[in-house]
């Protein structure tokens, strides 16, 4: 149970200006620029299965001592980006939270969910590099300009206000400007896996290929599900030299069979080997066309 201390100041302004949490309704006990209650806060769902060391989808089973545990699609196709990493799991709080910040426009409720970003990237502290370029995904211009801000930069800036304090010496230097989406691409929200990896299949390009260079990324989204953007991404972070690629998410999506369970997705694997070849052959055709083109 949370026991909120409320002073004198408080309860007069919530007795003459009431307001509710956007998320479980009931009144805020004190004013708030964000105004979810103390209580929906402390109920972001954590995950308690063993997850892959490298996407951190959920697994059935732990691994055996001293190994890392793998799911089927990264033991087949390994992703160009090093790990990804979560704060919690897309569900409950934490899905009505996310929704309120993208869909909702509650801006101040980045801050905090920017904190709970923060608590995630300090899981790789020790382990990735000491000095890295923090880059957000990109929206499309068209969404950006329909929704007015992007939740990703968003929540990576209140993130690194928090990690040059908690982590002074871990160099992390926002560059948001530097990958963008080519193309607009629908929401990923109700695709099918492979769905999603056609959705996002040659969607992003990097702008300023002289500062990736051989420089260690970090990687920002709000939430991971199969892992198709933060594949793409790191892919092509990776092709423009990036010395290595992490990701850092608010949520990860954990499906309740992971990889390689039931039938449904025995192939899953295989699909997304076949889907990185074709990403390489795709690079390839383009790399060779721009090698043709006349120069001025």
């Amino acid at each position: 149970m949370v026991r909120v201390l409320r002073s004198p100041l408080d309860s007069l302004s919530c007795a003459l200006l009431p307001a509710s949490c956007v998320l479980c309704g009931f009144p805020l006990p004190r004013l708030s620029s964000a105004p979810i209650c103390d209580a929906c806060w402390t109920e972001f769902p954590v995950e308690s299965r063993p997850v892959c060391a490298r996407c951190g989808d959920a697994m059935s089973a732990a691994a055996a001592p001293g190994s890392q545990p793998l799911c089927r699609a990264c033991r087949m196709a390994p992703p160009a980006f090093v790990r990804a990493v979560s704060y919690g799991v897309y569900q409950g709080r934490m899905r009505e939270a996310i929704h309120a910040l993208k869909y909702d426009r509650l801006h101040p409720a980045a801050r905090v969910l920017g904190r709970r970003l923060a608590e995630a990237i300090a899981q790789l502290a020790g382990e990735a590099p000491s000095d890295m370029l923090v880059i957000p995904v990109p929206l499309h211009r068209s969404k950006r300009t329909q929704r007015g801000f992007n939740q990703s930069r968003l929540l990576a800036a209140e993130a690194l206000s928090f990690l040059r304090k908690s982590h002074p010496l871990w160099r992390l230097t926002l560059a948001p400007s530097t990958l963008m989406r080519l193309r607009p691409t629908e929401s990923q929200a109700g695709l099918t896996p492979r769905q999603r990896r056609l959705n996002v299949r040659g969607a992003f390009s990097v702008s300023d290929r002289a500062r990736v260079k051989d420089q260690h990324v970090l990687l920002i989204d709000d939430i991971l599900t199969t892992g198709a953007t933060a594949r793409a991404a790191a892919q092509v972070l990776m092709r423009a030299g990036a010395a290595s690629v992490w990701v850092a998410t608010l949520a990860r999506a954990q499906r309740a069979w992971g990889f390689g369970r039931g039938p449904a997705f025995a192939d899953e694997g295989n699909e997304w080997l076949a889907d990185t070849a074709r990403n390489e052959q795709d690079f390839d055709r383009e790399s060779s066309s721009l090698r043709r083109q006349p120069s001025f």
